[in-house]
């Protein structure tokens, strides 16, 4: 079998050039030098840098400026004054973007057994739930799911690592569906 060396170098030079063009995506994807943010396409932002101030009403203000999430003490699914403060910030972020739900993940570190940390995922994010719907939000709105030791934010064998590890995370979108 015969190549054409020019064909090949030509069609390799082509494949790279087309690698390279910051704007292949065009406005607003992930090589725009604008740092436009798009929360309606799943999978961009992720990583990215957003330039300019962000839309209070947006995810991503959520996020990054409300907080996402809160931790537990070891063992413990009960509210901490850090956490409350946290919870009331999204309380009050949720109450002004009713056209947003929640999901609420549930977190444990690596410590005990698969069924012990799903259980407690469970009740660490019931009780920000419960949190939340104490404050005015829809309980409609909102749904909870655990996930116990199996999505550590740090795989490590220390204090500082498991502290991140137990938490409950609130993750919102704009008009998902919570049944």
């Amino acid at each position: 079998m015969k190549f054409n060396l020019a064909a090949v170098t030509l069609t390799a030079l082509l494949g790279l050039a087309a690698c390279s063009s910051p704007d292949r995506f065009g406005p607003g994807g992930p090589g725009d030098a604008t740092g436009l943010y798009d929360p309606n396409n799943p999978g961009f932002g992720n990583g990215s840098v957003t330039t300019g101030p962000l839309d209070p009403g947006s995810a991503e203000y959520f996020q990054q400026s409300v907080g996402d999430r809160v931790l537990f003490a070891v063992d413990q699914s009960s509210i901490s004054p850090e956490a409350r403060s946290t919870l009331m910030a999204q309380a009050n972020w949720l109450n002004s973007n009713p056209g947003y739900t929640a999901i609420i993940e549930g977190h444990a570190d690596e410590q005990g057994t698969r069924e012990y940390n799903l259980a407690l995922g469970a009740r660490r994010a019931s009780s920000a739930r419960d949190f939340l719907v104490s404050q005015g939000v829809s309980a409609a709105r909102l749904r909870t799911v655990t996930y116990g030791k199996e999505r550590p934010i740090e795989v490590c064998s220390t204090e500082s690592c498991y502290a991140q590890n137990r938490r409950a995370v609130t993750v919102v979108a704009s008009g998902m569906p919570v049944s």
